[in-house]
């Protein structure tokens, strides 16, 4: 958000006052002594405060795919999350700074609301937030945080502008999920270990559909989904998601100047094609694998609660293909139909999907103008919640799924005050 001070200078005969300037290089005159609320309204722009209820779905859905109820881990992962969700937004408008004092003079660093180095050091503090939080929730944890900090920073500051922006912005959006998963997965408590090694049985982990237990070996191995395989078990989700912001994001390319017709099109093609993938994808009945005996050489002893082997995952295809997205293996979580709830929740959720995203997609395409294609991004964004929601509820989690569609009100509301555009 640069522009030359000449655009402001004044005739050479009248001597003006001085006056300070802010902005990207002096491009807008700096109020003395900004109101308290008036800093935090140009913050809350800055940041698109109220696109943040787009974020802690990620989380939830993650936790689902991988069977696993929502815990510490997870809600350490909605908190990296939202840290570097905002580092990336304080980033991007320090990086288009020049161009928003042409095409958005009314966005807080070109106007002179907040500093360039400001909007920086706020990017830069988010990010060390995020991983620190993420770090807390194990390595594996940090390793898919430190990725996603590094695809937002580039997306930012280079990827944008090139062909790989929304392939970008799409591998950001999946590996957010998949944080929430991998976090999910990590060890809750290290006293779990320390009473294996004393040769005592450690208390096992409940999931929604087995309980594990077993000796000190074994039950440290089998008492939670291993990280890298929880990632794996939430890949078909994280897909889903990507391919959603890859459409929103190849969309957001034109509301500056509008004029695109097809890629408006296409994105409602791939959003109908989504929706109709995770109706079709839900669980179907299936027969119980052979048991798999838990690694370790000695047999604990069976009980009705604490079985001596664990059943290994069966795996459901999703037929339909959204883009990059094509025949996906998605892990089961039950060996039962789902109820009729469930399934009334899960279409229920998708039908909100379809209706937040693709309604805002046909206006745009049939009327590429600026205005309709930013309301069209605004309504991909909202989207991103009904589709977590489906997300969950096809794991297996209507009840997460009702908490992420919970978030929906408090971002129509906030996005009357504050634009997520």
């Amino acid at each position: 958000m640069s522009g030359s001070p000449r655009l402001f200078a004044a005739r050479p005969q009248a001597a003006a006052p001085s006056v300070g300037l802010s902005g990207a290089g002096g491009t807008a005159p700096a109020p003395d002594r900004p109101r308290p609320r008036a800093r935090l309204r140009a913050w809350a722009e800055l940041l698109r405060v109220s696109a943040l209820f787009s974020v802690p779905g990620d989380a939830l859905a993650g936790a689902a795919a991988v069977g696993l109820r929502p815990g510490r881990g997870t809600a350490l992962a909605v908190g990296a999350s939202l840290c570097l969700y905002e580092a990336g937004m304080a980033l991007n408008d320090w990086a288009d700074r020049e161009e928003d004092a042409v095409d958005r003079p009314h966005r807080p660093i070109p106007s002179g609301r907040i500093a360039p180095g400001a909007a920086l050091a706020a990017a830069g503090a988010l990010t060390a937030a995020g991983l620190t939080l993420a770090a807390r929730a194990g390595r594996p944890a940090l390793a898919v945080a430190t990725g996603l900090g590094a695809t937002v920073w580039a997306y930012d500051l280079h990827l944008k502008h090139t062909r790989l922006g929304p392939a970008a912005m799409g591998t950001a959006r999946a590996l957010d999920l998949l944080l929430g998963a991998v976090a999910t997965t990590a060890p809750a408590a290290p006293a779990t270990a320390t009473a294996a090694g004393r040769g005592r049985e450690a208390p096992a982990v409940q999931t929604r559909g087995a309980r594990t237990a077993g000796t000190a070996f074994g039950t440290r191995r089998a008492r939670t989904v291993r990280p890298m395989l929880g990632a794996r078990a939430a890949l078909p989700a994280a897909l889903a998601l990507g391919a959603h912001t890859y459409a929103v994001t190849a969309v957001s390319r034109h509301e500056a100047q509008g004029g695109s017709t097809k890629v408006p099109l296409a994105a409602l093609a791939g959003t109908a094609a989504l929706g109709a993938a995770v109706l079709r994808g839900r669980p179907v009945t299936a027969a119980a694998p052979p048991a798999v005996a838990p690694p370790t050489s000695v047999a604990a002893p069976p009980t009705a609660t604490s079985p001596t082997s664990v059943a290994a995952p069966a795996s459901v295809t999703w037929p339909a293909s959204v883009g990059a997205l094509a025949s996906v293996a998605w892990p089961a979580r039950a060996t039962s139909p789902a109820p009729a709830a469930e399934r009334l929740l899960l279409t229920a959720f998708t039908g909100a999907y379809l209706r937040t995203s693709a309604v805002p997609l046909l206006h745009a395409a049939l009327n590429p103008s600026p205005p309709l294609t930013q309301r069209a991004v605004g309504g991909g964004i909202r989207a991103m919640i009904p589709l977590q929601a489906a997300l969950a509820a096809r794991a297996g989690s209507p009840l997460g799924g009702l908490a992420v569609m919970g978030l929906v009100p408090l971002a129509r509301a906030l996005a009357r005050k504050v634009s997520p555009t």
